[in-house]
């Protein structure tokens, strides 16, 4: 309880309770028992009421577990910190943290950070160069509005936006800034910005949820994205190169389709497609371990670009 209202401020008595999944009783019963020990915490009661400590009282880092202490430090990014511009910053909260623990704590926590690293993006791609990162992040962070000129997949190219920025997304080593542009809110990368410079304050909305937001964006594009559904053909090294080279929804979508393999040992199953010209480039990649069966459209495009392959290695 006097976390949740250290960090919070004033919580109502069944705001707290959902909190710490008790219920309603307990948290008055509680209240009373650290009030006669002596804590500063005091309830008003109506409908603008609830518990809240006296200004300036802060409780000490205790009850800290050794499970909570490593967990701590797994949630210390160093590469997206630094990234942020923050790199000293979490370097330094971390030290302190250590600092304040009991010397178990200390050499539990300080071995996670040793043996457990993240590196975001994957293996066939590289980090991208986000030189405006720090800035979006410090706009982010101040609710001041961002003047963008940003570059999109489609005409105009370049395009001049006045954007209320709402949170950052690190997503497979690239980082997309969410933002509010006009009556909308969109999401947009950041290493697409080529150049910024920060405007007036904004409010935020209230009841923004990010991770919300984001659960239903990500969703959103991949219904988008899946356009029709293509027949292939697997051979057994196809089979196994097969997840190392697609997305976990492609791959998941041909294992619940496959049938049995044949007696040459292919498979054949059922995938998402976007649309030919990209599921042809994506398929290509496994060479003459795929065959494509339908629909027609693909199958034509991978024989003109096969075809096209053929002209240039054939002579």
């Amino acid at each position: 309880m006097l976390l949740l209202l250290q960090a919070r401020g004033r919580m109502t008595a069944r705001e707290l309770a959902e909190e710490l999944e008790v219920s309603v009783r307990t948290i008055y019963r509680d209240a009373e028992s650290l009030h006669a020990a002596g804590i500063p915490l005091y309830g008003d009661a109506g409908p603008a009421g609830g518990y809240q400590l006296l200004d300036g009282y802060r409780t000490r880092l205790t009850g800290l577990t050794a499970e909570e202490a490593e967990t701590l430090f797994l949630t210390g990014l160093p590469g997206p910190a630094a990234e942020l511009g923050l790199g000293q910053v979490a370097g330094a909260a971390q030290l302190k943290v250590l600092a304040a623990m009991p010397a178990e704590l200390r050499e539990r926590a300080g071995r996670i950070a040793a043996r457990f690293h993240l590196d975001a993006p994957g293996w066939y791609s590289d980090a991208e160069e986000t030189p405006h990162l720090a800035a979006v992040a410090e706009a982010v962070w101040t609710q001041r509005a961002l003047r963008v000129r940003y570059r999109r997949w489609r005409e105009p190219r370049d395009v001049e936006r006045t954007l209320h920025p709402y949170g950052l997304v690190l997503k497979a080593g690239r980082w997309y800034l969410v933002a509010g542009s006009g009556e909308r809110i969109a999401t947009y990368r950041v290493n697409q910005i080529l150049d910024s410079s920060e405007g007036d304050s904004f409010d935020r909305p209230a009841d923004f949820d990010l991770a919300a937001y984001w659960s239903s964006y990500r969703a959103d594009f991949l219904a988008r994205r899946q356009r029709g559904e293509a027949v292939i053909r697997l051979s057994p090294s196809g089979v196994e190169r097969f997840p190392d080279n697609y997305a976990a929804d492609v791959v998941k979508a041909f294992a619940e389709s496959a049938g049995e393999p044949g007696e040459d040992g292919w498979v054949t199953g059922t995938i998402p497609m976007e649309s030919a010209e990209h599921s042809a480039g994506e398929l290509l990649r496994l060479g003459p371990d795929v065959e494509v069966l339908e629909p027609a459209e693909l199958r034509a495009r991978m024989t003109d670009l096969v075809n096209g392959l053929s002209r240039i290695y054939a002579g």
